[in-house]
């Protein structure tokens, strides 16, 4: 075992040409020939190689690690935890040669770096030529653009910019480039042009590549010296997809050159847009119209981001901001998905949320004691919803009635109120008949209530239906030449008795 302190040292062998290898990195791997060192590769499968067998410098490789264990992260640790034992038990020098430049997509020697100073050894890092250098030197753009490098194996939309070159690496093979393009197409049209990069910069190997990227996985020869470079878009409609251009644009059109009717624009203004886009919303999913939804879904949208920028415009906050509370929320009120707790079904989830909703409100110094059990319903929500909000609430303490009959014969009691508030128009006045009618409505969304009905939804199909059915009797008079004004009401219900067979029909 060696007495003195253990060190391993890494290489990077660059990206195959020997003409590109540094001079200190050769001189460290001649130790090895002269029996000064211990040389290890962690694969074989580099143009490097050739120099070294050409040489006679004697090294081992980890190539049977790959075909030891499942994944990438279980080779990469055990590589790590037998340098770790070898420069313990090693009386020479370890040395460790990576492809290109160690401190680029190698993780084994962030593996080093973080297990090494607790271990006891000294690690040194020697860098070789990266496969960055080729890129930018084959593919021919300036870095200082924009330039973003990633993973192919863990890239996701959310790390896409196409205003940014982005180099992606780890194209080991097709299936990783089918995968590429897939989340590639997230960002960028499908035609959108990317280039295909083999051992760049190794003569006789070389490829690039360029193809639209529907073909991206179409491409052969993909292996440990393959990357996809996909060009900073000088387009616009390639912006569009990204939330970065959207809060550009509102800031634009609230800018003093953007829109003037934007720039006039208020909360209070804007209250009456935000409920009727959200209602827009429910129309299209009462539709089920996918694409009329996703363009509502956008109006409703926009309003978020106007409230949110005529904040960020006095300071107070801007939409990332209303973004990171969002996020922040849905983590902390999941423990049942971000946490240890547990929730079988919708119920315990929703048990979650309250207990989570509670304990945010003592947090802030609330006393849940003295609140009103009614808190928390906003004051502008339609007023059936209101309604329904209401008699949950209500609900949970027990002031409830026990059975569906009980409620049913509430509704008759009301109804017979109203019946004697209209009979006498000399004794009660208009806002007690206002009351009366409240009260009807009031007991109706009870019933809804234990039916497990949504009023509002309720009330929008039998909207939906009436439209239908006198639509039908519009349409009919229409066909024999007749307005309103020429037909009876006796005609127009026959219409009606008709429209309702006709839907029926239609159901069947």
């Amino acid at each position: 075992m060696s007495t003195n302190n253990p060190q391993i040292t890494v290489l990077g062998l660059g990206t195959g040409d020997e003409d590109q290898l540094t001079l200190g990195v050769w001189k460290k791997l001649q130790l090895a020939a002269k029996e000064q060192a211990v040389l290890y590769l962690r694969t074989k499968d580099h143009p490097m190689v050739q120099m070294l067998d050409t040489n006679q410098i004697p090294y081992q490789t980890f190539d049977e690690n790959y075909l030891a264990h499942q994944t990438f992260e279980q080779v990469y640790e055990s590589i790590a935890e037998a340098l770790i034992q070898s420069a313990k038990t090693q009386s020479s020098e370890v040395i460790y040669a990576v492809p290109g430049h160690p401190m680029v997509a190698e993780y084994t020697v962030q593996l080093l770096k973080q297990h090494c100073p607790s271990e006891g050894i000294s690690l040194q890092i020697i860098g070789g030529e990266s496969f960055l250098d080729q890129a930018f030197l084959r593919f021919g753009f300036d870095p200082i653009d924009g330039f973003q490098l990633l993973d192919a194996t863990s890239l996701s939309r959310y790390t896409l910019n196409p205003q940014l070159h982005t180099v992606i690496g780890q194209v080991y093979d097709s299936l990783t480039a089918s995968d590429l393009k897939i989340s590639l197409m997230d960002a960028y049209s499908d035609d959108y042009r990317v280039v295909v990069g083999h051992s760049l910069g190794v003569a006789g190997e070389e490829q690039i590549i360029e193809v639209p990227l529907h073909e991206l996985d179409h491409v052969k020869g993909y292996g440990n010296l393959s990357l996809v470079w996909v060009p900073k878009s000088e387009k616009d409609e390639d912006y569009y997809r990204t939330f970065g251009r959207l809060h550009e644009i509102v800031q634009i059109l609230r800018s003093p050159e953007g829109c003037p009717w934007d720039r006039e624009q208020t909360h209070a203004s804007l209250c009456k847009n935000l409920i009727e886009e959200a209602y827009e919303v429910l129309e299209t999913i009462d539709e089920d119209d996918p694409e009329h939804m996703c363009e509502e879904l956008g109006d409703l949208l926009l309003q978020v981001m106007l409230h949110a920028q005529m904040e960020e415009e006095i300071g107070a906050f801007t939409v990332y901001d209303v973004i990171a509370t969002l996020n922040e929320k849905l983590i902390r009120r999941h423990p049942h998905v971000f946490g240890e707790s547990k929730a079988e079904d919708a119920d315990e989830a929703l048990v979650n949320w309250n207990a989570m909703k509670a304990e945010e409100k003592r947090k802030k110094g609330i006393d849940v004691t003295k609140q009103s059990v009614l808190d928390g319903v906003p004051r502008e929500l339609p007023g059936l919803m209101k309604a329904l909000k209401l008699q949950k609430k209500a609900a949970t303490v027990g002031f409830d009635w026990s059975e569906l009959e009980d409620v049913l014969n509430k509704v008759e009691e009301e109804l017979t109120e109203l019946r004697e508030a209209i009979a006498n128009p000399t004794e009660v006045g208009a806002q007690d008949r206002l009351e009366e009618l409240g009260d009807v409505l009031f007991s109706i969304v009870n019933v809804a209530r234990f039916l497990k009905v949504d009023p509002e939804e309720a009330i929008a199909q039998t909207n939906r239906k009436f439209i239908q059915r006198f639509s039908y009797i519009e349409d009919q008079l229409r066909l024999r030449g007749l307005s309103f004004e020429q037909t009876e009401l006796s005609e127009m219900e026959n219409l009606w008795q008709e429209a309702k067979k006709v839907a029926k029909l239609g159901q069947s």
